[in-house]
């Protein structure tokens, strides 16, 4: 059964930068699309980014763009989620998926294996 492992959450003062690892603990990402969502406290889990099984293709959710940046290395079987100029509102745990198919999406559906989490926190 895959299992997928994030990394590289934290405390990080406001204005501060990031990045989010995800790689395959059992299975692979490769040949699947990837994607990270968030949870913040008392609210629904998010989507913010995705990224097509090359890495050709993709996109992050509009009031995230420039801040965020979602990427693949697929020599090392990686997905990476950066977070530049981090606010206090980006605190939560952040999740990364992997699709059920090739092409980047935003349907949390199209999702079907996940991680655990990793915590980030935005100190103001």
């Amino acid at each position: 059964q895959v299992q997928l492992v994030e990394s590289g959450g934290g405390l990080v003062q406001a204005g501060g930068s990031l990045t989010l690892s995800c790689a395959a603990a059992v299975g692979t990402l490769r040949g699947y699309a990837m994607g990270w969502f968030r949870q913040a406290p008392g609210r629904e889990r998010e989507f913010v980014a995705t990224i097509n099984l090359s890495g050709a293709a993709l996109y992050v959710v509009e009031p995230l763009k420039g801040r965020f940046t979602i990427s693949r290395d697929n020599v090392k079987d990686m997905a990476f989620l950066r977070i530049d100029n981090l606010k206090p509102e980006d605190t939560g745990i952040y999740y990364c998926a992997r699709a059920n198919g090739r092409q980047a999406t935003s349907i949390r559906t199209d999702y079907d294996v996940w991680g655990r989490g990793t915590q980030v926190t935005g100190r103001g």
